[in-house]
Protein backbone atom coordinates (compact mmCIF):
# COMPACT_ATOMS: atom_id res chain seq x y z
CA UNK A 1 0.00 0.00 0.00
CA UNK A 2 1.50 3.59 -0.69
CA UNK A 3 1.64 5.77 2.98
CA UNK A 4 0.45 9.22 3.16
CA UNK A 5 3.84 11.23 3.05
CA UNK A 6 3.96 13.64 6.48
CA UNK A 7 6.88 15.37 8.10
CA UNK A 8 9.37 13.49 9.93
CA UNK A 9 9.23 14.19 13.43
CA UNK A 10 12.18 13.21 16.00
CA UNK A 11 11.51 11.77 19.18
CA UNK A 12 14.04 10.81 20.92
CA UNK A 13 16.46 7.88 18.70
CA UNK A 14 13.25 7.78 16.53
CA UNK A 15 11.63 9.64 13.49
CA UNK A 16 7.93 9.23 13.43
CA UNK A 17 6.43 9.99 9.96
CA UNK A 18 8.52 11.16 7.12
CA UNK A 19 7.78 7.67 5.42
CA UNK A 20 9.37 5.90 8.71
CA UNK A 21 8.28 2.41 9.98
CA UNK A 22 4.71 2.78 12.08
CA UNK A 23 5.82 3.01 15.75
CA UNK A 24 4.01 1.10 18.00
CA UNK A 25 3.45 2.77 21.51
CA UNK A 26 1.89 2.14 24.84
CA UNK A 27 1.33 3.38 27.95
CA UNK A 28 2.21 2.34 31.55
CA UNK A 29 -0.19 1.29 33.69
CA UNK A 30 2.30 1.67 37.03
CA UNK A 31 2.44 4.91 39.11
CA UNK A 32 5.07 6.75 37.29
CA UNK A 33 6.46 7.54 40.90
CA UNK A 34 7.17 3.92 41.73
CA UNK A 35 10.51 3.82 39.19
CA UNK A 36 11.58 0.26 39.57
CA UNK A 37 7.61 -1.34 38.76
CA UNK A 38 7.62 1.67 36.06
CA UNK A 39 11.20 0.35 34.62
CA UNK A 40 10.38 -3.71 34.61
CA UNK A 41 7.29 -2.86 33.09
CA UNK A 42 8.82 -0.79 30.32
CA UNK A 43 11.95 -3.44 29.88
CA UNK A 44 9.10 -6.10 29.40
CA UNK A 45 7.13 -3.65 26.76
CA UNK A 46 10.73 -3.28 24.83
CA UNK A 47 10.96 -6.92 24.83
CA UNK A 48 8.06 -7.15 23.08
CA UNK A 49 8.38 -4.96 20.42
CA UNK A 50 7.30 -1.40 21.80
CA UNK A 51 9.05 1.60 20.65
CA UNK A 52 7.59 4.23 22.55
CA UNK A 53 6.50 4.67 25.93
CA UNK A 54 4.00 6.86 27.53
CA UNK A 55 3.80 7.91 31.06
CA UNK A 56 1.39 9.51 33.24
CA UNK A 57 2.78 13.13 34.90
CA UNK A 58 0.19 14.09 37.42
CA UNK A 59 2.54 15.23 39.85
CA UNK A 60 5.71 16.79 40.47
CA UNK A 61 7.19 14.14 41.72
CA UNK A 62 6.47 11.43 38.93
CA UNK A 63 8.03 14.13 36.66
CA UNK A 64 11.20 14.11 38.38
CA UNK A 65 10.98 10.26 38.45
CA UNK A 66 11.60 10.72 34.75
CA UNK A 67 15.38 11.03 34.89
CA UNK A 68 15.79 8.02 36.65
CA UNK A 69 13.32 6.13 34.53
CA UNK A 70 15.07 7.47 31.34
CA UNK A 71 18.45 5.91 32.53
CA UNK A 72 17.08 2.17 32.74
CA UNK A 73 15.35 2.30 29.35
CA UNK A 74 16.16 2.05 25.74
CA UNK A 75 13.05 3.34 23.47
CA UNK A 76 11.92 7.39 23.97
CA UNK A 77 9.73 8.40 26.69
CA UNK A 78 6.54 10.26 26.49
CA UNK A 79 5.26 12.33 28.91
CA UNK A 80 1.19 12.79 29.26
CA UNK A 81 0.41 15.85 30.89
CA UNK A 82 -3.10 17.65 31.50
CA UNK A 83 -3.54 21.29 33.27
CA UNK A 84 -0.71 22.24 35.05
CA UNK A 85 1.91 23.69 32.38
CA UNK A 86 4.78 23.20 34.55
CA UNK A 87 4.38 19.49 34.69
CA UNK A 88 5.07 19.88 30.85
CA UNK A 89 8.45 21.61 31.96
CA UNK A 90 9.39 19.86 34.58
CA UNK A 91 9.16 16.48 32.52
CA UNK A 92 11.78 17.85 29.54
CA UNK A 93 13.72 19.60 31.93
CA UNK A 94 14.09 15.59 33.59
CA UNK A 95 14.72 14.34 30.20
CA UNK A 96 11.15 12.95 28.22
CA UNK A 97 11.43 12.89 24.68
CA UNK A 98 7.75 14.36 23.18
CA UNK A 99 5.15 15.44 25.61
CA UNK A 100 1.28 15.07 25.24
CA UNK A 101 -0.68 17.90 25.92
CA UNK A 102 -3.81 19.62 25.79
CA UNK A 103 -3.56 23.34 24.97
CA UNK A 104 -7.08 24.22 25.96
CA UNK A 105 -6.94 22.65 29.14
CA UNK A 106 -3.25 24.19 29.82
CA UNK A 107 -4.62 27.45 30.75
CA UNK A 108 -3.43 31.20 29.58
CA UNK A 109 -1.54 32.05 26.26
CA UNK A 110 1.58 32.59 28.32
CA UNK A 111 1.58 29.19 29.80
CA UNK A 112 1.48 27.40 26.33
CA UNK A 113 4.20 29.60 25.41
CA UNK A 114 6.74 28.69 28.61
CA UNK A 115 5.91 24.93 27.29
CA UNK A 116 6.79 25.71 23.81
CA UNK A 117 9.79 27.80 24.35
CA UNK A 118 11.16 24.79 26.53
CA UNK A 119 10.21 22.25 23.62
CA UNK A 120 12.10 24.61 21.40
CA UNK A 121 14.70 24.45 23.94
CA UNK A 122 15.10 21.17 24.44
CA UNK A 123 14.05 19.48 20.95
CA UNK A 124 10.61 18.11 22.31
CA UNK A 125 8.45 17.29 19.75
CA UNK A 126 4.66 17.84 21.49
CA UNK A 127 1.63 15.83 20.69
CA UNK A 128 -1.91 17.40 20.64
CA UNK A 129 -4.81 16.44 19.83
CA UNK A 130 -8.62 15.52 20.79
CA UNK A 131 -10.79 12.79 22.24
CA UNK A 132 -14.62 12.49 21.09
CA UNK A 133 -15.56 12.55 25.04
CA UNK A 134 -13.43 15.88 25.63
CA UNK A 135 -14.89 17.29 22.62
CA UNK A 136 -15.32 21.39 23.05
CA UNK A 137 -18.98 22.27 23.88
CA UNK A 138 -18.99 24.99 20.98
CA UNK A 139 -17.75 22.28 18.60
CA UNK A 140 -20.35 19.61 19.38
CA UNK A 141 -23.11 22.78 19.17
CA UNK A 142 -21.78 23.48 15.89
CA UNK A 143 -22.06 20.35 14.45
CA UNK A 144 -25.09 19.28 16.55
CA UNK A 145 -23.26 16.35 18.58
CA UNK A 146 -19.80 14.95 18.31
CA UNK A 147 -18.74 14.18 15.10
CA UNK A 148 -15.52 13.33 12.59
CA UNK A 149 -15.80 16.65 11.48
CA UNK A 150 -15.72 18.27 15.16
CA UNK A 151 -12.89 16.30 15.92
CA UNK A 152 -10.33 17.57 13.14
CA UNK A 153 -11.54 21.25 13.46
CA UNK A 154 -10.30 21.02 17.50
CA UNK A 155 -7.61 19.42 16.69
CA UNK A 156 -6.41 21.64 14.31
CA UNK A 157 -7.39 24.39 16.02
CA UNK A 158 -4.62 23.06 18.81
CA UNK A 159 -1.73 23.04 15.95
CA UNK A 160 -2.78 26.54 14.70
CA UNK A 161 -1.80 27.81 18.74
CA UNK A 162 1.61 25.85 18.63
CA UNK A 163 1.85 27.35 15.32
CA UNK A 164 1.30 30.96 16.75
CA UNK A 165 4.49 30.05 18.53
CA UNK A 166 6.49 29.21 15.60
CA UNK A 167 6.72 25.72 16.69
CA UNK A 168 6.04 22.81 14.49
CA UNK A 169 7.39 19.68 15.81
CA UNK A 170 3.98 18.16 16.29
CA UNK A 171 2.12 15.41 16.24
CA UNK A 172 -1.52 15.17 15.95
CA UNK A 173 -4.18 12.45 17.59
CA UNK A 174 -7.98 12.24 16.93
CA UNK A 175 -9.40 9.69 18.88
CA UNK A 176 -13.05 8.04 19.76
CA UNK A 177 -14.45 5.19 20.72
CA UNK A 178 -16.60 5.33 17.45
CA UNK A 179 -14.63 3.07 15.00
CA UNK A 180 -16.70 4.47 12.05
CA UNK A 181 -16.43 8.32 13.23
CA UNK A 182 -12.41 7.87 13.93
CA UNK A 183 -12.07 6.24 10.75
CA UNK A 184 -13.67 9.48 8.66
CA UNK A 185 -12.26 12.30 10.46
CA UNK A 186 -8.72 10.76 9.90
CA UNK A 187 -9.72 10.44 6.29
CA UNK A 188 -10.60 14.30 6.88
CA UNK A 189 -7.73 14.74 8.67
CA UNK A 190 -4.93 13.29 6.80
CA UNK A 191 -6.22 15.41 3.83
CA UNK A 192 -5.90 19.09 5.62
CA UNK A 193 -2.34 18.14 6.99
CA UNK A 194 0.89 16.54 6.92
CA UNK A 195 1.61 15.88 10.45
CA UNK A 196 2.26 12.82 11.62
CA UNK A 197 -0.74 10.82 12.52
CA UNK A 198 -1.14 8.97 16.16
CA UNK A 199 -3.17 6.43 15.38
CA UNK A 200 -5.95 4.52 17.78
CA UNK A 201 -9.33 3.61 19.20
CA UNK A 202 -9.62 5.03 22.41
CA UNK A 203 -11.35 3.26 25.66
CA UNK A 204 -11.97 -0.16 23.35
CA UNK A 205 -12.55 -2.38 25.78
CA UNK A 206 -11.35 -5.63 27.23
CA UNK A 207 -9.05 -7.60 25.19
CA UNK A 208 -11.86 -9.44 22.87
CA UNK A 209 -13.75 -6.24 21.89
CA UNK A 210 -10.96 -4.35 22.40
CA UNK A 211 -9.02 -6.05 19.73
CA UNK A 212 -11.99 -6.62 17.36
CA UNK A 213 -12.39 -2.67 17.38
CA UNK A 214 -9.07 -1.71 17.12
CA UNK A 215 -8.41 -4.42 14.17
CA UNK A 216 -11.13 -2.63 12.32
CA UNK A 217 -10.69 0.80 12.93
CA UNK A 218 -7.16 1.27 13.10
CA UNK A 219 -6.52 -1.35 10.12
CA UNK A 220 -9.29 0.38 8.08
CA UNK A 221 -7.10 3.77 8.63
CA UNK A 222 -3.47 2.18 8.04
CA UNK A 223 -4.71 0.35 4.91
CA UNK A 224 -5.74 3.80 3.65
CA UNK A 225 -1.85 4.68 4.37
CA UNK A 226 -3.02 6.79 6.92
CA UNK A 227 -1.29 6.81 10.48
CA UNK A 228 2.77 7.21 11.66
CA UNK A 229 1.94 5.60 14.82
CA UNK A 230 -0.52 3.55 16.64
CA UNK A 231 -1.38 2.23 20.14
CA UNK A 232 -3.97 -0.10 20.88
CA UNK A 233 -6.20 0.93 23.84
CA UNK A 234 -6.95 -2.13 25.76
CA UNK A 235 -8.36 -2.63 29.53
CA UNK A 236 -5.66 -5.08 30.00
CA UNK A 237 -1.76 -5.35 30.45
CA UNK A 238 0.17 -3.06 28.76
CA UNK A 239 1.93 -6.37 26.97
CA UNK A 240 -1.75 -7.48 25.47
CA UNK A 241 -1.22 -3.83 23.33
CA UNK A 242 1.83 -4.43 21.79
CA UNK A 243 1.10 -8.26 20.78
CA UNK A 244 -2.38 -6.58 19.45
CA UNK A 245 -0.21 -3.72 17.70
CA UNK A 246 2.28 -6.18 16.05
CA UNK A 247 -0.51 -8.62 14.45
CA UNK A 248 -2.35 -5.33 12.99
CA UNK A 249 0.89 -3.91 11.17
CA UNK A 250 1.90 -7.40 10.12
CA UNK A 251 -1.22 -8.29 8.65
CA UNK A 252 -1.60 -5.50 6.84
CA UNK A 253 2.71 -5.99 5.68
CA UNK A 254 3.72 -2.94 7.20
CA UNK A 255 6.08 -5.11 9.59
CA UNK A 256 7.87 -8.22 8.79
CA UNK A 257 9.70 -9.40 11.88
CA UNK A 258 7.67 -12.19 14.03
CA UNK A 259 6.31 -14.94 13.09
CA UNK A 260 2.42 -15.68 11.94
CA UNK A 261 0.89 -18.26 13.34
CA UNK A 262 -2.15 -19.65 11.27
CA UNK A 263 -3.94 -22.72 12.78
CA UNK A 264 -6.92 -24.45 11.57
CA UNK A 265 -10.35 -24.29 13.54
CA UNK A 266 -11.06 -27.88 14.87
CA UNK A 267 -13.37 -29.75 13.19
CA UNK A 268 -15.47 -33.73 13.91
CA UNK A 269 -12.05 -35.17 12.45
CA UNK A 270 -10.12 -33.49 14.92
CA UNK A 271 -8.37 -36.18 16.96
CA UNK A 272 -6.03 -34.20 19.56
CA UNK A 273 -6.39 -31.08 21.77
CA UNK A 274 -5.75 -28.52 19.44
CA UNK A 275 -7.06 -25.88 21.37
CA UNK A 276 -4.16 -25.67 24.02
CA UNK A 277 -1.51 -27.28 21.32
CA UNK A 278 -2.30 -23.57 19.53
CA UNK A 279 -1.71 -22.01 22.49
CA UNK A 280 0.97 -23.39 23.63
CA UNK A 281 2.74 -22.49 19.60
CA UNK A 282 1.62 -19.04 20.08
CA UNK A 283 3.64 -18.78 23.12
CA UNK A 284 6.71 -20.60 22.21
CA UNK A 285 7.28 -18.83 18.43
CA UNK A 286 6.65 -15.34 20.06
CA UNK A 287 10.05 -15.83 21.16
CA UNK A 288 11.83 -15.94 17.74
CA UNK A 289 12.38 -13.09 15.31
CA UNK A 290 11.77 -14.83 11.73
CA UNK A 291 9.64 -13.47 9.14
CA UNK A 292 8.18 -16.80 8.74
CA UNK A 293 4.84 -18.11 8.64
CA UNK A 294 3.81 -21.62 11.66
CA UNK A 295 1.25 -23.81 10.76
CA UNK A 296 -0.69 -25.86 13.43
CA UNK A 297 -2.96 -28.19 11.75
CA UNK A 298 -5.92 -30.82 13.78
CA UNK A 299 -6.02 -32.92 10.97
CA UNK A 300 -2.78 -35.48 9.43
CA UNK A 301 -5.49 -35.95 6.70
CA UNK A 302 -4.94 -33.14 4.43
CA UNK A 303 -3.47 -30.67 7.14
CA UNK A 304 0.38 -30.43 4.93
CA UNK A 305 -1.81 -29.56 2.30
CA UNK A 306 -3.93 -26.76 3.33
CA UNK A 307 -1.09 -25.02 5.15
CA UNK A 308 1.39 -25.86 2.03
CA UNK A 309 2.44 -22.43 2.50
CA UNK A 310 3.94 -22.31 6.14
CA UNK A 311 7.22 -22.17 6.22
CA UNK A 312 7.00 -24.70 9.25
CA UNK A 313 4.26 -26.93 10.77
CA UNK A 314 2.19 -29.38 12.92
CA UNK A 315 -1.07 -31.44 12.20
CA UNK A 316 -1.90 -33.89 14.65
CA UNK A 317 -3.17 -37.00 14.41
CA UNK A 318 -4.80 -40.07 16.79
CA UNK A 319 -1.93 -40.13 19.61
CA UNK A 320 0.87 -38.31 17.48
CA UNK A 321 1.04 -36.16 14.86
CA UNK A 322 3.27 -34.45 11.55
CA UNK A 323 6.37 -32.50 11.37
CA UNK A 324 6.36 -30.54 8.11
CA UNK A 325 7.44 -27.95 5.68
CA UNK A 326 6.44 -25.91 3.37
CA UNK A 327 4.09 -28.92 2.28
CA UNK A 328 6.43 -31.36 2.56
CA UNK A 329 6.40 -34.34 5.48
CA UNK A 330 9.70 -34.18 7.40
CA UNK A 331 8.84 -37.04 10.19
CA UNK A 332 6.46 -38.34 12.19
CA UNK A 333 6.13 -38.24 16.17
CA UNK A 334 4.11 -38.79 18.89
CA UNK A 335 1.27 -36.09 20.04
CA UNK A 336 2.91 -35.20 23.33
CA UNK A 337 6.00 -34.51 21.24
CA UNK A 338 5.09 -32.08 18.80
CA UNK A 339 5.48 -28.70 20.47
CA UNK A 340 9.35 -30.06 21.29
CA UNK A 341 10.25 -31.27 18.07
CA UNK A 342 8.80 -28.35 16.69
CA UNK A 343 11.03 -25.79 18.61
CA UNK A 344 13.77 -27.99 17.70
CA UNK A 345 13.24 -27.04 13.68
CA UNK A 346 12.70 -23.58 14.84
CA UNK A 347 15.86 -23.19 16.89
CA UNK A 348 17.59 -24.78 13.72
CA UNK A 349 15.82 -22.88 11.72
CA UNK A 350 18.30 -19.29 11.40
CA UNK A 351 20.84 -21.72 9.77
CA UNK A 352 18.52 -22.99 7.51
Amino acid sequence: MERRQTRPVRVGNRILGGGNPILIQSMCNTKTEDVAATVAQIRALEDAGCDLIRLAVPTMEAAAAIREIKRSIHIPLVADIHFDYRLAIASMEAGADKVRINPGNIGSSERIRAVVEKAKEYQVPIRVGVNSGSLEKELVEKYNGVTGEGLVESALDKVHILESFDFDQIVISIKSSDVLMSIAAHEMLSKLTDYPLHVGITEAGSVYAGNIKSAIGIGNILYQGIGDTIRVSLTDEPLEEIRSAKLILRTLGLRREGIELVSCPTCGRTQIDLISLAKEVEKLVAQYPYPIKVAVMGCIVNGPGEAKEADLGIAGGKGEGLLFRKGEILRKVPEQDLLQELKKELDAYEVL
